[in-house]
């Protein structure tokens, strides 16, 4: 079957997307991999470096006679990231490249409620407003990620109230004609590991497990179509009605057993305490064998919960990333045989593989960084009310 014809923004989306995985590659690599001659390339190159979304610059030979121009994204362009946590709205401006510029934190409050958090979301467009005109910065992006924010929440966040079309109002008033686009928390951190966790170890389609103050999935393939799907809330799923109280107003959810607030319980210190201590948290609190028992028993029923949500969609790979990654491989075990128990015929029938990869709590608003990365490559570069040409 012949390949269907792409538009002029999906090329460009293809070409954007591959340099914002790879950092850079030579024109004829590039254009084996995008699928067009190097005629083709060039004249769409030629568009993309008068846009300034890429720069080519000279670089030794790969191969005596090859290319000596190395394409990469142009790292004047310049993109805004908001995050937010349970602790605070981070905001952020920052390069194609991941490296931040600037950044900001708001303290959230304590009880937050839907008028707090819009005069929170309005001071800091406000901060990130007032540092590009003294900067003189032109953003070509914004990305905001959210917790909880998915197919039933279009207005609001599950996790912390934030009322998206409120906010969607305040960003058309202070930056007109800036693309913006929201996502799950959950998403903005597939992104950010996709491109910058050494080693990422899945190319191909996989689950994305987050886990976190909540505890959610998403369906990777392509970097720049890490929103094409809703986010999975498999941390809702229910294991047992007398369980203890979930955000979500359930009883018995795997994230009320498996997400940090849980863990902090279990362990028997306060959030804040376990939030300092970071990914030190392993060496920083006594486990003991009651306490390991039954943190072994919550991180199986966490994977029959992810075993659960594969045997209703198949997928050849998991990648789990929150404080699960840290323990050490016999505690990682009873998530891995919970799955394996869960998924039809086990994980060696299924073909399953799982990896575990570094936590990515505290370091917003990187994910939402990567987030707005892969939005300007997805529509190529192109101003997002455009018409596409084929």
């Amino acid at each position: 079957m012949s390949e269907q014809p792409r538009s002029r923004r999906q090329t460009r989306a293809a070409i954007l997307g591959h340099l914002l995985q790879s950092g850079g590659v030579f024109r004829p690599p590039l254009a084996k991999a995008v699928r067009l001659s190097e005629a083709s390339l060039s004249r769409i190159l030629f568009d993309l470096k008068a846009e300034g979304l890429i720069e080519e610059v000279r670089r030794p030979a790969p191969y005596v006679g090859g290319p000596t121009a190395l394409v990469s994204l142009d790292g004047s362009v310049r993109l805004a990231a908001i995050e937010l946590t349970s602790r605070h709205l981070s905001l952020g401006v920052g390069g194609l490249s991941g490296e931040l510029l600037y950044t900001e934190r708001l303290p959230l409050s304590r009880s937050p409620s839907f008028e707090s958090v819009g005069r929170l979301f309005h001071d800091a467009l406000l901060l990130l407003q007032v540092w590009a005109r003294r900067h003189r910065v032109r953003l070509a992006q914004i990305g905001i990620s959210l917790p909880g924010l998915g197919r039933l929440s279009e207005r609001a966040s599950l996790i912390i109230p934030c009322d998206t079309r409120l906010v969607r109002g305040m960003l058309d008033d202070i930056f007109p004609g800036v693309p913006a686009e929201f996502t799950n928390s959950v998403v903005a951190h597939g992104a950010f590991h996709r491109r910058h966790t050494q080693d990422y170890p899945f190319d191909g389609p996989h689950l994305f497990v987050f886990v976190g103050h909540g505890v959610a999935g998403a369906w990777m393939d392509e970097l720049i179509d890490v929103d094409a799907q809703p986010p999975v809330e498999l941390g809702h799923m229910v294991f047992g009605e007398g369980g203890p109280l979930c955000r979500c107003g359930h009883r018995g959810c795997v994230e009320a057993y498996t997400s940090l607030p849980a863990l902090a319980g279990l362990l028997g210190v306060g959030e804040p305490d376990l939030l300092r201590t970071g990914d030190e948290w392993v060496n920083a609190f006594p486990i003991t064998a009651r306490v390991r028992q039954e943190l072994r028993r919550r991180l199986f029923r966490l994977g029959l919960a992810i075993g659960n949500t594969l045997n209703v969609k198949p997928c050849p790979a998991v990648s789990i990333s929150g404080w699960p990654s840290l323990l050490a491989e016999q505690d990682r075990k009873a998530l891995v045989d919970g799955i394996d128990a869960c998924v039809m015929g086990g994980r060696e029938l299924a073909q399953v593989s799982v990896a575990f990869i570094p936590p990515s709590d505290g370091n917003d608003p990187n994910a939402a960084l990567a987030f707005a990365a892969c939005c300007l490559a997805r529509r190529g570069g192109m101003p997002a009310a455009s018409e596409e040409a084929a």
